[in-house]
């Protein structure tokens, strides 16, 4: 007789390494802007770039994210555990065990107060050469965030952007 555990694997924050959240806009297919959030992890964490895969895998589907799924629209899922606040020129991202803040470009801030949202794409694909401080150029992320492995790892979520005043 086979069984099989229905015990998930206890989750450690420290699995996920070290987590960056880019900013960047681009030509939608509307012909306007949509702002954009790429989050990743450096593959850094202890047991390295795969258990960093495992643990940002495992961070996404416990809070009901699927990984390589159809886009989750935040704006119609009131008790989605995952939030953006736009606020004095910083965007936060906050979901369980996760608060990541950036300071998106100008561009950026413009798309997000026209449209209401922005389209983030929460890969558990590590980019080691993306670290926070270093320039990262317009065809680096165009490759990594435009790559297969990067979008078929990732979970795509289209957040509402809300702000203090309401």
């Amino acid at each position: 007789m086979t069984s099989t555990s229905s015990e998930s694997r206890p989750f450690h924050v420290a699995d996920l390494g070290t987590l960056v959240v880019m900013p960047w806009s681009g030509e939608a297919p509307d012909g306007t802007d949509m702002p954009y959030l790429l989050a990743y992890s450096l593959g850094d964490a202890e047991g390295g770039s795969e258990a960093t895969a495992a643990a940002i895998e495992q961070l996404l589907t416990d809070n009901g994210l699927p990984v390589g799924g159809e886009l989750v629209d935040g704006g119609s899922k009131p008790s989605l555990p995952v939030s953006l606040l736009v606020e004095a020129g910083q965007a936060v991202v906050t979901m369980p065990h996760l608060n990541a803040q950036c300071t998106p470009p100008p561009e950026w801030l413009a798309a997000v107060e026209e449209r209401g949202y922005a389209y983030l794409v929460f890969t558990t694909r590590p980019w080691p050469e993306a670290e926070p401080g270093k320039t990262v150029t317009a065809e680096a992320l165009a490759a990594f965030a435009g790559a297969d492995e990067t979008l078929q790892a990732a979970a795509h979520l289209v957040l509402p952007a809300r702000s203090l005043r309401g």
